[in-house]
């Protein structure tokens, strides 16, 4: 039971931010100063490694749905109180917009992600939708065909390359991610024989499902409503491929060779898997993604990699980003863990970013006493 239990951690998230909504006034920057409060505890509580002990997937489901559908109601609610005047000051608003957004993120993106995973029809479309407050309801066409296929390849538009910053890679990514989604529909609808214009588009439905998002806003709230509500979706965009940046960020695989443990990073501290339902543990994930988010085993075996929070503060510091944490364990995968094949692909990235050539380096040291051993024998 105690491992059903942590999952509604990101239950009492929501329920928090619900709660400075509802309150009112400064209240509504409750949500968002969840940030902070559980990247504090991410730290302090540290790695955890246990597997968990679920059996019951409608019990394990439960927190799922509330995450999931919990995210946009809150959207909706908002808007309410906007028409109530319950935030008459700017700061108030922007605190609103943060909350909305970052609930947007977590729980809602993982929660949503977990969903369209699942074999089940209704959860599938539960989880798509979902992304409406992520402005971008197709996102898991991309996920599931490209990334899942390419990721750690330089067909993977999910893996940031080598000496990116996240300012340069979010901006990005938005447009190739939203590019990769119609393209990939476009192409689905001709292998069976139809226009890419054809009204099974997936577009079509996610400029209408958007449309009466946002009109629900306006309902409530008039323009003012949507302006608020929309901007917390554009947040959350942004925000959702931040996310990408740091579980993929310079990892090296030949097109085509097998996906491996070693090709994600993965952030097992307690609060960054409870809070995402274990997407933190990315790499079982990745090589079983029907697996369900608690039968995910964490790896001890790979690089450790510091908590999802500690990641994401680090990296709006580009210089922090790399020398500290990216740099150091991409230099230590490039030796230990690479094939060869995987070692000339990282040289070459190495190369392109500015940074040293330490796999070309430690060849010539280790090849150095050689010689000199051979000249000496001679």
């Amino acid at each position: 039971m105690k491992d059903y239990l942590k999952y509604w951690v990101p239950v009492l998230v929501l329920a928090i931010a619900y709660t400075g909504i509802l309150l009112g006034g400064d209240f509504v920057w409750l949500g968002f100063l969840m940030f902070p409060t559980l990247a504090i505890g991410d730290v302090l509580l540290g790695r955890d490694y246990s597997p968990r002990h679920m059996k019951n997937e409608f019990v394990a489901d439960i927190p799922l749905w509330v995450c999931t559908v919990g995210p946009i109601l809150m959207y909706w609610v908002f808007a309410w109180q906007v028409s109530r005047g319950a935030f008459p000051e700017v700061s108030q608003m922007i605190g609103g917009v943060l909350s909305l957004a970052w609930t947007s993120i977590v729980p809602l993106a993982p929660a949503a992600h977990e969903m369209y995973h699942k074999r089940s029809v209704l959860a599938r479309t539960m989880g798509r939708y979902a992304q409406l407050c992520q402005l971008d309801p197709m996102r898991d066409i991309a996920h599931v065909v490209g990334h899942h296929i390419d990721v750690a390849t330089v067909k993977d538009g999910d893996t940031a390359k080598r000496g990116t910053s996240l300012y340069a890679f979010v901006g990005h990514a938005v447009w190739e991610q939203t590019l990769r989604d119609v393209t990939m529909e476009s192409d689905a609808l001709r292998k069976r024989g139809l226009s890419a214009f054809n009204y099974r588009h997936r577009i079509y439905r996610a400029v209408l499902a958007q449309g009466v998002f946002q009109g629900g806003s306006y309902l409530l709230a008039g323009w003012h409503g949507v302006a608020l509500t929309f901007g917390a979706v554009l947040v959350a965009r942004f925000w959702a491929e931040a996310f990408n940046y740091f579980q993929h960020y310079g990892l090296i695989r030949v097109v085509g060779t097998t996906i491996g443990r070693r090709h994600l990073w993965n952030h097992l501290h307690w609060f960054s898997r409870v809070l995402s339902f274990e997407i933190t543990n990315h790499a079982d994930h990745h090589l079983n993604s029907y697996q369900r988010y608690y039968q995910l085993v964490p790896h001890k075996g790979a690089i450790e990699m510091p908590s999802l929070f500690v990641c994401f503060i680090a990296s709006l510091i580009p210089p922090l980003w790399h020398e500290k944490i990216v740099k150091p364990a991409l230099k230590r995968w490039d030796l230990e863990f690479a094939t060869p094949e995987e070692q000339v692909l990282a040289a070459a990235a190495n190369r392109a970013a500015g940074w040293p050539d330490w796999i070309n380096e430690r060849e010539a040291q280790a090849s150095g006493p050689r010689v000199r051993a051979t000249t000496q024998g001679c």
